[in-house]
């Protein structure tokens, strides 16, 4: 079984993106953040060409969130939660389901801004609440993944130049703290499970070459609950849709699990 997230900063301006990649990569579930359409406007028909199902929720011009589940693989997705149910919120951050036999989350993390805003106080708010009902859906689903756009990086080595980043959110000890009390409820980075190459990432600013000089973070995550972490067999960060042209700023991360 695989699964894959990608934050596609506007589902609309990449959808030729996702077909392409998801031909050549037929995972079970693709894990989408930053669809930035509103339900009416899903490619509900183009995604369903590719085999896949899709569930989704919406937002005009920010954020929205959506499981792509290749059906004839993994059969069809039950138990869908859209949000978290215990932090009400206007921003579409959250789906869930169970496909497969797994509980899979798929989350587009609120960025914070900076420090001083009250953007991050709501970041750590909604974290801690994640945390919360995490702890729930485990007692419940101990096959469980976490994926998405966690605007973190939980480590030094997640970040292309720490010194330059100090002091600034998607590094700050608060959120870092926060990944870490994630990883306390028994989830595990598949990404950090296996042997990986220095200065990998997952995300660069388009802006001063960032991209050429691999000048990034990594900061989309798949986090799987310890009975599930048992049957993952890699990770990796698939950077070559990175090099399309109008590409996001993100780039997909695929775990694969033996069955």
């Amino acid at each position: 079984m695989q699964l894959a997230t990608w934050n596609v900063n506007s589902l609309k301006v990449r959808i030729g993106h996702v077909q392409d990649w998801l031909r050549s990569n037929p995972v079970d579930v693709l894990c989408l953040q930053e669809l930035k359409l509103t339900d009416e406007n899903f490619p509900v028909a183009e995604i369903a060409a590719l085999g896949y199902t899709s569930h989704f929720t919406g937002q005009k011009t920010y954020n929205g969130v959506a499981l792509l589940v290749n059906h004839a693989k993994v059969g069809e997705a039950t138990d869908i939660v859209k949000n978290l149910p215990n932090f009400p919120d206007e921003q579409q951050r959250l789906i869930t389901a169970t496909i497969g036999g797994v509980r899979v989350v798929c989350g587009y993390f609120p960025n914070g801004q900076s420090l001083e805003s009250d953007k991050f106080v709501y970041k750590l708010n909604w974290l801690d609440a994640l945390t919360h009902w995490l702890s729930d859906e485990l007692q419940y689903h101990p096959q469980l993944a976490l994926l998405g756009d966690y605007n973190i990086a939980p480590e030094d080595r997640d970040v292309h130049d720490p010194a330059k980043w100090e002091g600034c959110n998607l590094v700050s000890p608060q959120e870092r703290q926060a990944f870490a009390r994630l990883q306390g409820l028994g989830l595990r980075d598949t990404f950090r499970m296996f042997e990986q190459p220095e200065k990998t990432f997952s995300w660069w600013d388009y802006r001063m070459g960032a991209f050429r000089r691999n000048a990034g973070l990594r900061i989309d995550h798949i986090l799987a609950s310890a009975a599930l972490a048992e049957r993952c067999t890699g990770c990796e960060i698939d950077r070559v849709p990175r090099t399309w042209e109008q590409p996001s700023d993100h780039t997909p991360v695929v775990a694969t699990f033996k069955d």
